[in-house]
Order: structure tokens, then sequence, then C-alpha cells
């Protein structure tokens, strides 16, 4: 088990070169490494130890009936428009007299698959961000994250990333919008994974938070419990069997499933995270709009982050550069020494004004060209 953990910390493992944000993080490493942990409990609880205990006749072993009611699901009665749900001792325990009373349970054997698929849905686009990041930021680097190097190696290593910068404006739009739209594509699956639970939960999950937040806030007496009508701690079996004479026998069984207990907890906790990963997330998406549409922007953001680089050489880079390129010099300036940056950015600023790069129709045109 401890090799497996350990397994699972190098593949969500945040490296200390960041080439994305923070709330994209939170998507491949914390919620990937919360569903596989998930997971593996879940797994532990099922298949070490019993997750199915069956009060039933003495006439079938108990392995026999426990292991058939697990593999062909449990059941529980709907009430009666008459009957009180919340006064009712066992909820969904009582004698039915039509198969369309019955509300079966088959979910709680995939549990453990479910949620490691979901891992592997929120890791899809880390993965195809990876690939086509293809390694830039690390190499633009050049070790200048730590400026331990000598003047001379790091005034050669600087030379060098303007060099690449110069000659490479304006051509990184489609480098970036490939980052832009694995962003979306984490909402999207945010949002898909909450309809997934939904249909895996029989259409009861979507709005299952709020459920449980009503429930806490009503009353003792009158309310009703969301998480045992989803995740039922009792229920119902039914073993069908012939007899000596050949004629069918039918016994009944009361089922207890522990293994809900963690399910739920780990249900509730999930509607939560991923209702927090959605809103932080569209956040993101929007922020990354106005930035496309926005040079101002750019400049604001670069200016409030990076105040070591005068606002004039700020001011010259995003005029004669694209959104892109912004993103590129965002990134950097996130891992490169703030010194070095600092250097890079004013050098190229000078550059690029000494030069008259690509002349602009001025600051309002280079809205339309970004």
């Amino acid at each position: 088990m401890l090799d497996i953990f350990r397994g699972l910390k190098a593949l969500v493992r945040v490296s200390h070169i960041q080439i994305d944000s923070t709330v994209f993080r939170l998507h491949y490493s914390i919620t990937v490494s919360i569903l596989i942990a998930f997971s593996l409990i879940v797994t532990t609880r099922q298949y070490v130890g019993n997750p199915i205990d069956c009060i039933h006749t003495k006439d079938i072993p108990e392995d026999v009936f426990n292991t058939f009611c697990w593999i062909h699901s449990t059941f529980t009665v709907a009430m009666g428009k008459q009957e009180p749900y919340a006064q009712m001792y066992l909820p969904g325990v009582r004698t039915s007299h039509s198969e369309k009373e019955k509300k079966v349970y088959r979910y709680y054997q995939w549990v453990c698959f479910c949620l490691f698929f979901q891992g592997i849905l929120f890791y899809i686009p880390r993965w195809l961000w990876r690939s086509w990041e293809g390694g830039k930021i690390h190499a633009l680097m050049m070790d200048l994250d730590v400026a331990v190097c000598s003047e001379i190696e790091k005034k050669q290593k600087k030379k060098l990333m303007i060099d690449y910068l110069w000659e490479n404006l304006r051509y990184h739009n489609w480098w970036a919008y490939k980052y832009y739209f694995c962003e979306i594509l984490a909402l999207i699956n945010v949002v898909g994974q909450m309809f997934l639970m939904n249909r895996f939960f029989d259409g009861a999950f979507m709005m299952f938070g709020f459920d449980v937040i009503s429930f806490i806030n009503s009353d003792q007496e009158d309310r009703i419990d969301p998480m045992i009508q989803i995740f039922p701690r009792m229920t119902k079996c039914t073993f069908r069997k012939y007899g000596v004479s050949g004629d069918e026998e039918k016994h009944d069984a009361l089922c207890i499933l522990p293994l809900n207990v963690v399910n739920e907890k780990i249900y509730v906790f999930l509607w939560f995270w991923f209702i927090v990963l959605f809103v932080l997330t569209f956040l993101t998406v929007i922020y990354r709009i106005i930035i496309i549409f926005s040079p101002r922007m750019r400049v604001y953001l670069l200016r409030m982050r990076y105040r070591l680089v005068r606002k004039d050489a700020i001011d010259t880079i995003v005029r004669r550069s694209k959104m892109g390129d912004w993103f590129l010099f965002y990134m950097l300036g996130e891992n490169v020494n703030s010194l070095i940056f600092r250097d890079v950015l004013q050098d190229l600023a000078h550059k690029l004004n000494r030069h008259d790069f690509h002349h602009g129709p001025g600051f309002k045109g280079e809205i339309q060209e970004a």
C-alpha cells in the first residue's frame, strides 16, 4: 500500500518549474490525489473485510448469501404517500407488493473503479498541456531560477534568452491558445463529472450538496437524511432457490452495507470540492478571455506582478508583442530569478525601441492585432 501511495505521489507531484496556473494545478495534482486515494480506501474496505452482511435463514451458507446479494445488488422499497419517511425506523425496509416499488442499488460494486476513472479524466488536460508545451519554459530558463552562476555565465544565458524572444516575437499565440484550451477542457471536465455522478446515482446527485445543507439546518424531528436515500445502510435482498420437491423457494434478507458509510462521506466532500473547482476554473476562463482582448490588462498585470521592471519597458513590450508572447513572459517571470527577469525584459524593450521592431499603429491599434 505504501508503494502505491509513493507511485501516486510521483505521478501527481508538482514540478518546481511552473508552466500553468494555480487553479489548473488543483485539477491534476490535488484532485487526482484525492480521487485515487478515495479509490484505494474504498477498494481496501471492499476487498479486505466484509462489504455486506445479510441477516438470513440458516438453510443457505452465509458466504453464499452475502456474495449473491453483493453481486446481484440489493434494494429498498419506496415509501407510500401516507408514510412519513422521517419517522420510520429503517427507511426503505418494508414489505413490497410490486416490483415498481423497489429501488435497486447497483452502484456500490463500481465506486472504486468510478473514482479511479474520474482521476484519469482530471489528469488528461495536464497530460495534453505537457505534450504541447514541449519543455519550452525549462529550455528558456537555463537554470536562471537560481542566481548562483558566475557573471559571465549569467550574461551569456541572458543574451541567449533575449535573442530567442527577439527572433520569435509574435509567434507564440498558438502555443498559448493550446494552454487556454486545456483550461477550458478542465472546466468542461468538472461540469461533465457532476453529470456523470448524477447519472451514476440515478439522478440524485446534482442537488446532493444542497440537500445535505438543508438537512443540517432543518428541525431534527422533521428532517430527512438525503445521504440515507442515496447511500442506504440497510437494504433488502431476495434469494431464490429450488427446494427438495422442485418448487421455487424465496428467501428474503436484510442486508447491512457498512461501505456506504464511507461512500456517503466521500461523495459529500466531492460534491462541494467540484463546486469550488467549477467556480475557480470558470473565473479563470473569464480572466483568460479578458487577457486575450485587452492589452491594457496585460500591461496592468505585468506591472503588478513584476514591480522591478520599469513601466515604460512593460508598455513597449506589450505594445510590440502579442498575447502569446505576454503569456510566455508571465510564465518565465514565475520561474526565473526576479533580477535576471528584470534585466531580460528591459534589455528586450531597449532593443525593440532601438530597432523600431514591427512598426505598430499605436496602443489602440494593437487591440485589434492582439
